[in-house]
Formats: C-alpha cells, sequence, structure tokens
C-alpha cells in the first residue's frame, strides 16, 4: 500500500500537548488522518494494545502498525512523508542542535511540570513549580533569541515540540497567578507567530476550554 493510500489513525486526548505535537507534525505534511479521541480513566482496548508499556497518548498507528512516544511519531513522520519539508535541517550539526533542543523542551516543559503548578495549593511547592517552569521556558526563549522560530525562519522539529504547551499557558497562569507574556515576551510572540499557521491553528484547543480541564482535574486531585 503505497504512503498516499496509507490509513493514519492517531490514538489521543484532546488537551493532551504530547497528542497535539502528532497531529500538527501530520498537519504540516498534508497527511489525512483519523482521530480516535480516548476517555483516559477509562482507556480503550485498542489504546491498551497498541501501546502495552506505557498505556499513553498518544499512539500513531500507521496501516496498522503502533507507534508510541509523541517525539518519536515526529521524526516517523518526518522519515515517512518526505514530498513535504523535513522538520530537521539537511546538515548533522543542524540537526543535532535541533534535537538537543527538543529533547531540552521535552524533559523540562512538560504535563509534569505544569501539575507542580496546577496541582498544587498557592505555597511554596507551587511557587517552585513556577519557579522552575519559568527558569527553563527564559532558557528556552534565550536560544529562540530574535529568530521567528527556533530554526530561524523555517517552522521545524524544536516548535513541533514546544507549541502544544502553549495552549496551556493560561490555565498555568490562572492557578499560579503569574504571567508568562511579563517573564518570557520573545515565547509568548513566538507562539502566537506558530498560532498563525494552519497546522497549528487547527489542533491547538482554546486557552479557556484547557483552563476548565485543569478545573476538573484539580479537582479529581483534590486540590482546591
Amino acid at each position: 500500500m503505497g504512503k498516499e493510500n496509507s490509513k493514519v489513525v492517531v490514538l489521543a486526548f484532546w488537551a493532551s500537548p504530547y497528542a497535539m505535537r502528532t497531529k500538527i507534525a501530520l498537519r504540516e505534511k498534508g497527511v489525512e488522518f483519523e482521530v480516535q479521541e480516548e476517555d483516559l480513566w477509562n482507556k480503550s482496548e485498542l489504546l491498551l494494545k497498541s501501546n502495552p508499556v506505557h498505556k499513553k497518548v498518544p499512539v500513531l498507528i500507521h496501516n496498522d502498525t503502533p507507534i508510541s512516544e509523541s517525539l518519536i511519531q515526529v521524526q516517523y513522520i518526518d522519515e515517512t512523508w518526505t514530498d513535504a519539508a523535513s522538520f530537521l535541517p539537511t546538515d548533522p550539526q543542524s540537526r543535532a542542535t535541533a534535537r538537543f533542543w527538543a529533547d531540552f523542551a521535552d524533559k523540562t516543559i512538560s504535563f509534569e511540570g505544569g501539575k507542580k503548578i496546577w496541582g498544587n495549593k498557592k505555597g511554596e511547592e507551587q511557587e517552585k513549580g513556577k519557579k522552575e517552569f519559568l527558569e527553563s521556558l527564559k532558557v528556552l526563549e534565550a536560544e529562540l533569541g530574535d529568530k521567528s522560530y527556533f530554526g530561524g525562519e523555517t517552522f521545524g522539529y524544536v516548535d513541533i515540540t514546544l507549541v502544544p504547551f502553549y495552549s496551556w499557558f493560561y490555565a498555568l497562569e490562572k492557578c499560579g497567578d503569574f504571567s508568562v507574556e511579563a517573564e518570557c515576551p520573545k515565547i509568548v510572540a513566538w507562539g502566537k507567530r506558530c498560532v498563525e499557521r494552519n497546522s497549528v491553528a487547527a489542533t491547538l484547543p482554546e486557552s479557556e476550554k484547557v483552563y476548565q480541564q485543569v478545573l476538573k482535574l484539580r479537582q479529581i486531585f483534590g486540590v482546591e
């Protein structure tokens, strides 16, 4: 079966920034795909079968073959649909640099990192979470500098890795009583620039909807 006729399914949860990476990458490549929305408190048999190790979204299923872990999926999409521009630069050193910053963003701007803010009441633990989050964002902002995107003028791998968390900024700000834009104005300007792309605009949920989801999570985890 040719790639142009292949079936692509994404097992996802709408608010998952990791699933957003996969959807953005597919849209950047012009790939048609089906989304199977998962209930994370009642996971489907398909999800459990497709990702038996982690049992998490997203899972990319291409011609009945499941691929787990969002950054691995983004790399797979880049290597499989090669008609559109690559997410990575052509020369090895620049590719290595992009992979380093994507890895840094993945490890420091994360769901678990955000949970230190929204998952805690106001106090020492939340302040520690805010400090860690903003320090990491400032490191990324320094790397971004005055460039349009992390790769220069080209939207690419690092942008795809980080931009889904832009949709969570508002919820974190509301829960933590701070302003990302006041601390990292270039990151916020970059986020707004990314949302002008169809692939990102079609993927990222409204910030208020994410905030309402976070309020539900705070109730579930007993955070008042």
